[in-house]
């Protein structure tokens, strides 16, 4: 292993010391330290970072954040080699805190998706994915907090779901609505018989044996957007964007039925496993039919004030 490839090494493993869950980070950085000795000599440019930074993708976005990953790697062997640089803070000043809009799913394409999902092969698989799209929608939940569950963790009698050290080593339950939970036994139901002769503690699988990762849903999810009529290019919708859907979709309900929605704030926060009420606000993306909501119940109140 080259020296630029042994920091590199040594970094992660720093990081995962003192607690940093990387998600994936070390394919990135192999790619960004493979880049730098290959077009370079082996020494780290801002050029360089910028140029890695930039491949294969026309969003300022997403290059923002790829030298933000390569940025913290930088500092880090600048410290121990003075020659290598570290790209400025503010090199594309206001692109990284710029927010990508969320696209907002509707029941109905949700549901052209569910329904391509059921299209796949071998069965087992297309009762999987499309089980996995139905809880995203209706719980909000990370994806990452859907594909670790156990089965153990899925309460088929109760209609509730433990999620077990999610986010920020957080657990918390998650109650379904009688119609999610009687969609649940149904695959339940599905996953029992079609199970093999080994038992498995796993929830979601992908062979029979293996946990579902992320990489195999995402890719049958990408391929699912076209049944619903959305992008299947660069500029696709996320499945990070059904969290913000299902916060917004509570939101929009909760002023129709008239409640006193900033009090309700904090259960959201709870349901959804944010540390933070403040960290909701993120979610909740005013859309048309919101803001006509809140416009309509601003006037009908006495004296006009919310």
């Amino acid at each position: 292993m080259s020296a630029l490839g042994d920091a590199a090494a040594d970094y992660l493993a720093l990081r995962r010391a003192v607690g940093f869950k990387l998600g994936g980070l070390d394919r990135p950085l192999a790619d960004f330290v493979s880049y730098v000795e290959k077009e370079g000599d082996g020494t780290i440019s801002v050029a360089l970072a910028l140029a890695w930074a930039a491949q294969g993708t026309k969003s300022a976005h997403r290059v923002a954040r790829r030298l933000g990953w390569a940025r913290c790697f930088c500092r880090y062997v600048q410290a121990h080699d003075p020659r290598h640089e570290v790209p400025p803070p503010r090199l594309l000043a206001g692109v990284g805190r710029a927010r990508r809009i969320p696209h907002l799913y509707s029941e109905s394409e949700i549901l052209e998706m569910m329904h391509g999902a059921r299209r796949l092969a071998p069965a087992s698989w297309a009762a999987t994915v499309e089980v996995v799209l139905g809880l995203l929608f209706v719980t909000g939940m990370r994806i990452g907090e859907v594909l670790a569950l156990d089965l153990d963790d899925v309460d088929g009698d109760a209609g509730v779901l433990t999620v077990w050290l999610g986010k920020f080593d957080k657990s918390r339950l998650v109650p379904l609505a009688p119609s999610s939970l009687a969609a649940l036994r149904g695959f339940l139901e599905v996953r029992n018989e079609m199970a093999s002769e080994e038992r498995s503690a796993l929830f979601l699988r992908r062979d029979g044996r293996r946990r579902l990762s992320h990489k195999a849903f995402s890719t049958a999810f990408h391929l699912l957007l076209g049944d619903a009529g959305l992008p299947t290019g660069e500029e696709r919708p996320h499945v990070h964007d059904l969290r913000h859907s299902f916060a917004v979709r509570t939101l929009v309900e909760w002023h129709r039925q008239g409640v006193e929605v900033q009090t309700r704030l904090a259960l959201l926060s709870t349901y959804l496993g944010h540390v933070d009420p403040a960290a909701t606000y993120w979610y909740l993306t005013g859309t048309p039919e919101l803001l006509g909501i809140v416009a309509e119940r601003l006037e009908t109140d006495e004296g006009g004030r919310p």
